[in-house]
């Protein structure tokens, strides 16, 4: 299972993979930041990108915070990063 540490913008015009911010991926994402909207939009985006079922992707901590960790299973933290900088 690996881990990857993310920087949440909600609320934005569009779902979108910015690109890496120091060890952080940076994510702008549509829904608002309510009732865990922004957090499933999130594990949407990244599992369209990883070609992985959403299922398999966790917010391990950072719950209401923009900076996340999620956990995804089935994946190593070389295969996530190499998978996200294509």
């Amino acid at each position: 299972m690996g881990k990857i540490s993310v920087k949440v913008v909600p609320s934005s015009s569009k779902n979108l993979v910015v690109g890496w911010l120091g060890k952080s991926l940076k994510i702008k994402v549509k829904a608002p930041p309510e009732k865990g909207k922004a957090n499933t939009a999130v594990i949407e985006l990244i599992a369209s990108k990883l070609c992985i079922d959403k299922d398999l992707i966790q917010v391990v901590s950072g719950h209401s915070s923009p900076f996340k960790v999620l956990s995804i299973q089935g994946l190593d933290d070389s295969q996530i990063l190499a998978s996200l900088k294509e």
